[in-house]
């Protein structure tokens, strides 16, 4: 791990953890990466996301959605 950090304080973390954090199915998040529609850093393979910056685009994504939709 970068500098002992756990899993929260790192700017990256793993697709598996991302989606664990975020409460999302990991195939669910792929898919979002490889669509664009999440931030992800691609190395190689791997999928890196920055935690909260998926979460806040996700909320502003669901925000979005709740203005958008008949009350």
């Amino acid at each position: 791990m970068f500098g002992g950090m756990n899993a929260t304080k790192q700017p990256f973390v793993p697709l598996m953890t991302a989606a664990q954090s975020l409460g999302v199915p990991a195939a669910w998040l792929r898919e979002q990466a490889h669509a664009g529609q999440v931030p992800v850093l691609k190395t190689g393979r791997r999928l890196l996301f920055n935690l909260p910056l998926v979460e806040r685009v996700l909320l502003e994504r669901a925000e979005q959605s709740r203005e958008g939709s008949p009350a």
